[in-house]
């Protein structure tokens, strides 16, 4: 389904007469310099963010209204489930798998390209910037394993890489292409001045399956769930995590905004924990649990209140319409730190 920004854009300015590049826009330098690149060809430029759980739009959508470019942001959920849950080329450092990552962007972004009979596709990748992901095989894979290959441009790191269809067709010009590698961003920064980009995001991006915290809970939620839903993977995101039975999470807020996002992710499903009379965090046990679970669980809530941690307090458990009262002692320190994830 198209966008309403890519909709106007195709409406207002795509044409078969003119060359129609389309990038894959992360918000970040790199991609920001590669699409002034090809704009400096005359090349019209349209830009493809991606969203997941792990990852949005949001540095790209901010990014793009900077410089004005037309920008459509795809959800790619499901297949990239499929794909996290056994990558073919495996997982970075924590739960980062890559080059499938990549692959699978390629291929979203060349079925847009054939989709709107673009010329070519086109990122901010640099060669040998990235250890894992951004080698001379691994770019090769991604783009192989894509289908899309010979359409797929790397403005930055061009002459260094084989020509590409578009730039065989003299649809871009390579000589007006960079040949950057390594890990430095001297001449990106050169380029951004001369462009007048003053502000730009981290280009370590924000993907939440390269923080092994988050990595940990995600490894845990697919070994013990492995039908687990969005809801499921979108709790991994606050407060502390804790196994204290086979098959039974307990999350504890850390702060407010904690609180209130386990709130608002819970259902009737779900049990509720409060803290009587103290001051203390929400704690949350998707799916419920048995009565000697729920006791773990609200001396968990206890213990990370601000009640006395040798006496016996008064907590509040809701599930759906139905309360129950626990008296509860605070876990001890051991037990809370065997059952953390």
């Amino acid at each position: 389904m198209v966008s309403v920004t890519m909709a106007l854009f195709l409406s207002e300015n795509w044409s078969p007469l003119k060359v129609n590049g389309i990038a894959l826009f992360s918000g970040g330098l790199d991609s920001i310099i590669a699409v002034k690149l090809i704009q400096e060809q005359g090349i019209e430029v349209t830009g493809l963010t991606f969203s997941t759980p792990f990852f949005g739009g949001r540095n790209a959508r901010a990014a793009a209204e900077k410089i004005n470019l037309p920008l459509d942001v795809l959800d790619i959920t499901g297949e990239h489930l499929s794909m996290l849950k056994a990558p073919r080329y495996g997982y970075g450092r924590n739960m980062n798998p890559c080059i499938d990552c990549h692959t699978l962007m390629l291929k979203k972004a060349g079925e847009r390209m054939q989709e709107f009979q673009a010329d070519f596709i086109f990122t901010g990748e640099v060669l040998g910037q990235r250890p894992m992901s951004q080698t001379r095989q691994s770019l090769h894979l991604a783009s192989k394993n894509s289908g899309f290959e010979p359409f797929i441009l790397r403005p930055l790191s061009a002459k260094l890489l084989p020509v590409t269809r578009p730039e065989d067709e003299g649809k871009v010009d390579r000589t007006k292409l960079l040949d950057i590698q390594g890990r430095g961003r001297k001449k990106q920064m050169e380029l951004a001045k001369h462009y007048g980009i003053k502000e730009y995001s981290n280009p370590a991006g924000g993907c939440l399956l390269t923080d092994p915290m988050f990595s940990r809970r995600l490894q845990d939620l697919f070994q013990r769930s492995p039908d687990a839903r969005i809801r499921d993977i979108e709790l991994l995101k606050y407060g502390r995590h804790f196994r204290i039975g086979e098959g039974i999470k307990v999350i504890v807020g850390r702060n407010q905004k904690d609180n209130e996002m386990l709130l608002k992710l819970s259902d009737d499903s779900d049990t509720v924990i409060t803290v009587i009379d103290y001051p203390g965090p929400l704690t949350l046990v998707p799916s419920g649990c048995d009565r000697k679970a729920l006791g773990d669980a609200a001396s968990l809530c206890v213990f990370y209140s601000d009640a006395p941690k040798d006496s016996r307090v008064e907590t509040i458990c809701r599930t759906g319409t139905i309360q129950t009262f626990l008296t509860a002692k605070a876990s001890s320190r051991e037990d809370t730190e065997h059952w953390r994830i």
